[in-house]
């Protein structure tokens, strides 16, 4: 293949979590045969808290046939509340007119739907395969996995999220995420003595951390936690503790606050505690692509969970990577990808910095953040955030 005039017809697709097994799907339906290959021994089905799907998201989930399998197992927020330890209502956001709302999914259940639409498809995911190195030549480019085999085709796309060992074969001195401050936990619980909350999801800025919940009609309810610590957390040493350990602790920490934290927290069997680990962000300079070898999803750009924003991001960036891997030569595509997709993921970055800032704030700077936020959410009109949301993907139509 000669990298400056051939087009890609093959792709090793590295990692098989959200943007894995979305890039790998895109890239059928561009007609470049792409084979999934994941470092853990079987498939995340167990693994993760829970996250939002933007409506922009499910654009890029339509534009490969998915969305409607995801909407399925997931559920829709109708806007949010925030509001203050005490309960003072501080801002409320609508669906924006013309814009689906933003769903709440587990994150084991989107894994789940993913992998099985891709098998579906005749995709193939190779377990067990953990990337070491890669070398590119006439034939294509090489990656070399732990346990000494290989595999070669025209483009590698490593797609391994936040820990990306591609980015590092990419570029050697790749930097390393940021530590947002937070680490997540969450759950579903299936009764709790907690009034529904008319499809609104409902978030407190709390004395010591963020809880959010949403309570249905049928008293079935979800939350989720974003706790400051002062070093990361992975989700391991989140499990080593424990579901009772934590709802425990997390129990104490909301207390004081006019939630229904404690409500929740009862209803809450300890062993379906969901573990999302520490929040983390890519820095801006990160490195796409060098040669056969480009990012996708949080390897290349990874905005906090604060964002609500990562797999719909991820599924925005898997899906141009293929029209362009489609319809452009390798070098000029990788470009053009990265020509489309960096000021945008690096715009809301940006947004999702200040987001986080707000989550972990002390003492005074809470007593600041309350006083400000109304005045601030008055002063913007909703309309102004809609270019979150909108990105239309036309998978059809060619890329320039």
């Amino acid at each position: 293949m000669d990298i400056t005039t051939d087009k890609v017809r093959s792709a090793l697709v590295i990692g098989g979590g959200i943007a894995g097994p979305v890039t790998a799907m895109a890239l059928q339906q561009a007609g470049i045969e792409a084979t999934i290959f994941e470092a853990y021994d079987g498939p995340a089905d167990e693994v993760g808290g829970g996250m939002g799907l933007a409506p922009n998201g499910f654009q890029a989930f339509d534009a490969i046939g998915v969305g409607d399998a995801i909407r399925a197992v997931s559920t829709p927020m109708n806007g949010i509340v925030l509001q203050s330890w005490n309960g003072r209502r501080l801002a409320e956001f609508g669906t924006l007119p013309g814009i689906d709302p933003t769903r709440f999914v587990i994150r084991a259940e989107l894994f789940r739907t993913l992998r099985e639409a891709a098998e579906a498809r005749g995709i193939t995911t190779v377990y067990g395969k953990r990337i070491v190195g890669a070398s590119e030549g006439p034939a294509g480019v090489t990656a070399r996995f732990e346990d000494g085999t290989t595999a070669t085709a025209d483009v590698l796309i490593g797609a391994d999220g936040l820990r990306s060992t591609v980015r590092r074969l990419v570029d050697p001195g790749s930097p390393d995420p940021r530590f947002a401050g937070t680490a997540g936990f969450g759950a579903m619980v299936g009764a709790c003595d907690v009034p529904p909350t008319d499809g609104m999801m409902i978030m407190a800025f709390g004395k010591r951390c963020f809880f959010a919940w949403q309570v249905m009609a049928d008293g079935t309810g979800i939350w989720f936690v974003n706790l400051p610590v002062p070093q990361p957390l992975s989700v391991n040493q989140q499990r080593e503790k424990g579901g009772a350990y934590w709802l425990a602790h997390l129990r104490q920490i909301c207390e004081g606050d006019a939630t229904p934290a404690a409500q929740m927290f009862a209803a809450t069997d300890p062993k379906t505690m969901l573990f999302a680990g520490s929040t983390h962000t890519m820095p801006r300079d990160v490195v796409w692509s060098r040669g056969r070898m480009v990012l996708t999803g949080d390897a290349a750009h990874a905005p906090s969970s604060s964002s609500g924003q990562g797999a719909s991001l991820a599924a925005e960036s898997s899906v141009e990577l293929a029209r362009c891997l489609r319809d452009l030569p390798l070098p000029q595509a990788l470009a053009r990808y990265e020509e489309l997709r960096r000021p945008r993921v690096e715009r809301i970055i940006k947004v999702t910095a200040r987001t986080n800032a707000r989550k972990a704030a002390g003492p005074v700077a809470r007593v600041v953040r309350d006083a400000l936020l109304p005045v601030m959410f008055r002063m913007t009109k909703p309309e102004r955030n809609a270019w979150q949301f909108r990105y239309p993907i036309d998978f059809d139509a060619p890329v320039g």
